[in-house]
């Protein structure tokens, strides 16, 4: 019978042939017949047996070689043992007229009661090794059961299955746990997918109700006048260029989740310079003055320039959008121990401390309206928090004694035993830090928090006989020192009330309304270093305040 290639199951083929005989053959065995279970039991039984057997001939053979047909005894008189019917013996004495005769056929007799024996005795023992082999199998292959019970029982809407094996630290073990492991992990990108879906169907719900809307009272009025038709044409456009721009963040959002596309050398200095020169005219167009500074350590880190890039330009298009009329942004880099950091920092108006904690979530906007009015997406800040989590950093807040805000992207340097995988025994926290409960790391990176954290990143200070390892802005001599409480007027988040469709009252936040009410604000007392009039960076060591960006 000709046979054929075995086609496997991705496609291509075996060289091993099959027939259409033995196919069937197999189609039409029992599952059982085909599990691993059998196999291993086999396995062992063959084993056993051909163990066995090899022991067993090797003794026969041993006392074959040990036989003598040498006769014990010169007597030639032989005793013959007659059993009767009746059940008495008849013993008689023989004459033997060759003793070596004698001693072959003993010989031979011992011989094959002792083959008789030992094939009987191969043979149970493999017929017990089969029974005892299926059970010991069983046993081994229990954890493998439930590990596809689970899998069978677990859904796309359901991951909340999981196996949860106990017993000792072996393969099976870690097969499960590694499971497990997986399945948090699908079950987490599944919600954060969900998530995702549904607030981006709620984004882009609104922009397409307004097209309906005005689609719809444009097609219901054959009378209206080009100048209504205009303005109809102007509201959808405007909502056309919210969607444009939401779906630009959209699929910018979900690029950045991969894998970091190009990886080299990045040099944060260059980085910050080509920031500032991009938003140079945008600022000034505001009345803003854009600055650049950094600390003389050129720090490089490793990564993807183009989202790194675009990582500072989202911090820097808030701060030149939010930050007060005749103010200073400031963009400043440097290196903290093995750590780089690149800040942007402002003058107002700040965020809220209850909103610290949420300015990175996806479609956060502090002001929904003035967000809206103007197109933006809320993506900014989550793609720069996705963007550093893919280069093993953090992006993190603090509010400034200015009323502004400082965000530090913080990476780690290139060659450093942070970037490098090195310090798989350390547990580091960034730079400044207090060690935080349940911060842990995985191969000397920083752990990923599910909430961004709002505690500043506090540099060290350096010792009192050592130079500032940053600029530092000059500050009067009558300010009051760090921790200081200090009542001067500070911009604060007022609610703009709005009316309701129902009559309620739907305040918002509105960012960019001061109060002038005295609120504890903590200064800093310069060290010697620079004096007055010097341009100064707020680096990543000042704590600041709130402003709302999108």
């Amino acid at each position: 019978m000709k046979g054929r290639p075995e086609v496997l199951p991705d496609g291509s083929t075996s060289s091993r042939m099959t027939t259409p005989a033995i196919e069937n053959l197999a189609l039409r065995l029992p599952d059982w017949m085909g599990s691993i279970r059998l196999r291993l039991t086999v396995l062992y039984s063959i084993v056993l047996f051909g163990l066995a057997a090899m022991v067993v001939g090797g003794l026969y053979l041993a006392l074959a070689a040990r036989l003598d047909d040498t006769a014990v005894s010169d007597s030639r008189r032989a005793v013959h043992v007659q059993p009767n019917a009746d059940g008495s013996v008849e013993i008689t004495e023989v004459e033997v007229s060759d003793l070596t005769t004698l001693e072959e056929a003993a010989n031979r007799r011992a011989l094959q009661l002792l083959r008789s024996y030992s094939f009987a005795a191969v043979g149970l023992l493999f017929v017990a090794s089969l029974g005892v082999g299926w059970f010991i199998a069983g046993r081994v292959l229990a954890p493998i059961d439930r590990i596809t019970a689970v899998a069978r029982d677990i859904q796309a809407t359901d991951l909340s299955r999981r196996i949860r094996l106990r017993g000792p630290r072996d393969e099976l073990k870690d097969l499960a746990d590694t499971f497990d492991g997986m399945l948090g992990r699908l079950d987490e990108a599944f919600e954060q997918q969900r998530r995702f879906i549904q607030e981006a169907s709620h984004e882009l719900r609104n922009p397409l109700a307004v097209i309906r809307t005005n689609v719809d009272v444009a097609l219901a009025d054959p009378d209206a006048t080009p100048e209504e038709l205009r303005a109809m044409a102007e509201v959808v456009s405007r909502s056309v260029s919210r969607m444009a721009v939401l779906v630009d963040d959209l699929l910018t959002y979900a690029r950045e989740g991969a894998p970091a596309r190009t990886q080299g050398p990045v040099a944060l200095e260059d980085v910050a310079g080509e920031t500032v020169a991009e938003f140079s005219a945008p600022a000034a167009a505001r009345g803003l003055e854009l600055v650049g500074a950094d600390d003389g350590s050129a720090p490089t880190v490793v990564g993807d320039r183009t989202a790194l890039r675009q990582a500072v330009a989202n911090l820097v298009a808030n701060a030149v959008r939010l930050a007060p009329t005749g103010t200073t942004v400031r963009v400043a880099t440097g290196r903290d121990g093995p750590w780089a950091w690149i800040a942007v920092d402002d003058d107002g108006p700040g965020i809220a401390p209850e909103d610290r904690d949420r300015v990175f979530e996806r479609f956060w906007r502090g002001d929904r309206a003035r967000a809206r009015a103007e197109g933006r997406s809320g993506l900014g800040l989550a793609i720069v928090r996705q963007i550093a989590e893919t280069h093993r950093g953090e992006v993190r807040l603090a509010a400034n004694a200015r009323g502004g805000s400082t965000f530090t992207l913080w990476l780690p340097l290139a060659g450093s035993a942070v970037e490098s995988d090195a310090a798989d025994t350390t547990d580091p926290t960034l730079p400044g830090l207090p060690a935080v409960p349940g911060l842990r790391t995985s191969r000397g990176r920083p752990a990923a928090r599910r909430r961004p954290a709002s505690t500043p990143p506090r540099r060290p200070a350096p010792p009192p006989d050592e130079p500032p390892t940053e600029p530092i802005p000059a500050v009067s001599e009558e300010e009051p020192p760090l921790h200081e409480p200090a009542t001067e007027p500070v911009p604060v988040a007022r609610r703009r009330p709005t009316a309701a469709p129902d009559g309620t009252d739907e305040s918002e936040p509105v960012a960019d309304e001061p109060a002038t009410e005295p609120v504890p604000v903590a200064r800093t007392r310069p060290p010697s270093g620079p004096t007055e009039g010097t341009t100064g960076v707020y680096g990543p060591s000042e704590p600041a305040p709130p402003r709302r960006p999108s």
